[in-house]
């Protein structure tokens, strides 16, 4: 199975390290990366690490790489890690691949395929060509949803949720903002894309979700966190609640308050600096309404790390391969708590 990420940036690159580790595991046996944008100066060395580590790097302009015409026919699935809707753009390209067996996309690409998302919707995806590895909140919102229900969402009266967002990522400098900025509601029944993300990647299993959702951006680079309130039809208590944790291996928890302390144990011991979890809730910091069936309280968001698993799982379903490498990788790469 020869595989292309195409785009070498913050997610292309950390995906493209673990293909590598895991090529055997995933049954991979070339990977190939598309620099589609123009190689500068300060971008070449990173390329050469890939190229070291054994990826081989195409692009259909710079004579430096092979030629992306020469490769294109020998592969058999296309990652694409694009950013700001050129996954969708590509779509029609894709689409006259008609060899490839499948194509992801990232986060914003909406339309380009079915949600997906790792541990909620895996029986939909199997088989389908194009599929969108939804957003690093979208993963999160849902996977808190999935686990204090015990997996039960008709368990949820409603759920509202406030995201607050970092500006960029900690590798750029172009929309890092000055004050925190308040997003506008997009419908004025459910709020921001956020709760529309989450209803619509669970609308695939015939699931209907009462969320609403907003969403502030402050002056940070770090990491997105989540604060959100469930009103259940059944009583939830911290006991049950431990207990519903320790059943989900995409959740984790820390006992700290400070997204800087988690962010930085992230970047000392998990694999390439990335949070893989897609979640990491305070636990010791929660809120209960018996009267209401009413739990609150706060969870990090580990932004593009925690789709990777997500869309090395699309892959493996995607192409009729056994999923349970997935086991392989979730004791590789994910902690149960920071």
């Amino acid at each position: 199975m020869n595989v292309l990420v195409n785009g070498v940036g913050n997610i292309g690159t950390t995906l493209l390290n673990l293909l590598i580790d895991f090529k055997k595991e995933l049954g991979i046996s070339e990977i190939y990366a598309l620099k589609k944008s123009k190689v500068d100066v300060w971008n070449k060395a990173e390329l050469e690490i890939l190229r070291d580590r054994g990826v081989v790097i195409c692009s259909e302009t710079n004579s430096d790489f092979s030629p992306l015409s020469g490769i294109l026919p020998s592969i058999d699935y296309i990652f694409d890690c694009n950013a700001n809707g050129m996954g969708l753009k590509n779509k029609k390209w894709y689409e006259s691949l008609t060899h490839v067996k499948g194509f992801s996309t990232q986060g914003s690409e909406k339309g380009f395929g079915i949600p997906f998302m790792s541990n909620v919707n895996n029986v939909e995806i199997k088989g389908e060509r194009f599929a969108q590895i939804v957003s690093c909140n979208t993963h999160s919102l849902s996977t808190i949803i999935q686990t204090l229900t015990g997996n039960d969402l008709s368990q949820v009266i409603s759920g509202d949720f406030v995201v607050v967002r970092r500006s960029e990522d900690i590798g750029n400098h172009q929309r890092l903002v000055s004050a925190n900025v308040v997003s506008r509601h997009m419908q004025n029944n459910i709020g921001t894309h956020h709760a529309i993300d989450v209803k619509d990647l669970f609308e695939t299993k015939g699931i209907q979700l009462n969320l609403q959702s907003s969403d502030i951006t402050t002056p940070s680079q770090l990491m997105h966190t989540v604060r959100f309130s469930l009103k259940l039809k059944s009583e939830l208590n911290l006991g049950r609640m431990t207990e519903l944790i320790a059943q989900n291996p995409y959740i984790a928890t820390t006992s700290k308050y400070d997204s800087n302390v988690i962010f930085e144990l992230g970047r000392r011991y998990s694999r390439y600096g990335r949070l893989y979890s897609h979640a990491i809730l305070n636990w010791n910091n929660l809120l209960f309404d018996e009267h209401e069936n009413t739990v609150k309280g706060w969870a990090f968001i580990p932004q593009e790390g925690n789709s990777l698993l997500s869309t090395i799982h699309a892959f493996l379903l995607q192409t009729g391969q056994d999923d349970s490498t997935m086991d392989i990788l979730k004791t590789s790469l994910l902690k149960k708590n920071w």
